[in-house]
């Protein structure tokens, strides 16, 4: 796949993996979309094939559900999800549809944090990056270390 079609952000946070791990799974509410937006709902089976389910709702009560599959889980380590897919392996229509990549690895005694989409093509790639992937993801990969780091 051409590094066109996959938009990234990385941070290093001063937490171990575990503990960066346990917030993004156990705390996902906390941090998961730009606040002053919050995620009402979160529904987790972490196992390849679970659900990866979330819904993020702005100030004004405005929703959107995303419904997933867990593709890959290696606790503390590694979260591959995508929507293109819900429980039972159903396929989804959708042109946002993409495979998200969360890395978890140990550096310097802390996490270097990954957060990728990785697209299917060009175009669904630049319409991300123009929604602003690069500030919101970012904004959330902060949200994550701040509440990690507290934790460590």
């Amino acid at each position: 796949m051409p590094d066109s079609h996959e938009l990234s952000v990385t941070r290093l946070i001063k937490a171990s993996p575990e503990t960066v791990w346990r917030i993004y799974t156990e705390r996902t509410r906390d941090w998961f979309c730009p606040r002053p937006w919050t995620t009402p709902e979160v529904d987790f089976d972490l196992r390849p094939g679970g659900r990866a389910d979330v819904t993020m709702q702005s100030p004004e009560g405005e929703r959107h559900s995303y419904r997933g599959v867990f593709l890959e889980v290696v606790p503390n380590r590694k979260l591959v999800s995508t929507s293109a897919l819900t429980e039972g392996w159903v396929p989804q229509p959708g042109e946002m549809n993409f495979v998200r990549i969360d890395t978890f690895e140990p550096e310097d005694g802390g996490t270097l944090y990954t957060a990728r989409a990785r697209h299917w093509d060009a175009k669904a790639a630049d319409a991300h990056r123009d929604m602003g992937f690069e500030q919101g993801w970012g904004t959330v990969a902060d949200q994550l270390a701040e509440l990690a780091e507290a934790a460590q």
